[in-house]
């Protein structure tokens, strides 16, 4: 792959991503829950557009997590990480939120990392 097809493919996701987060953009009272999936890891913090602040964060590269996650599948450790990042959110104050799922489908990690969110407690 040349350097113009990697530019257009990355061009392409980049608008993907953002049009995601332009029909988001629209609800800015709330702050949103953002997913980042790679192929071994996953994270998602609650950031707070308005004020640019990170306000709850985990990810499956946490030393303390990773001894939990040894040996899990990898939907297992996404909902792990929902989990927690819900926990640490809801200590932060925060219990509503909008869902960002970036440019993922909403399936597998990305589905198990936002049911686990909904069951410890946060709401969207």
């Amino acid at each position: 792959m040349d350097h113009l097809q990697q530019r257009r493919k990355w061009k392409k996701r980049q608008r993907k991503e953002l049009g995601v987060r332009r029909r988001l953009r629209a609800v800015t009272e709330r702050p949103r829950l953002s997913v980042f999936r790679s192929h071994k890891h996953i994270s998602a913090q609650v950031i707070d557009d308005l004020s640019g602040r990170t306000l709850a964060a985990a990810s499956t590269l946490e030393p303390d997590l990773r001894k939990e996650l040894a040996g899990r599948k990898k939907v297992e450790q996404a909902a792990l990480v929902g989990a927690r990042v819900a926990a640490r959110a809801r200590e932060a104050g925060v219990e509503v939120v909008v869902f960002d799922r970036g440019r993922y489908l909403y399936h597998g990690r990305v589905k198990a990392l936002a049911d686990a969110a909904r069951e410890g407690g946060l709401r969207f």
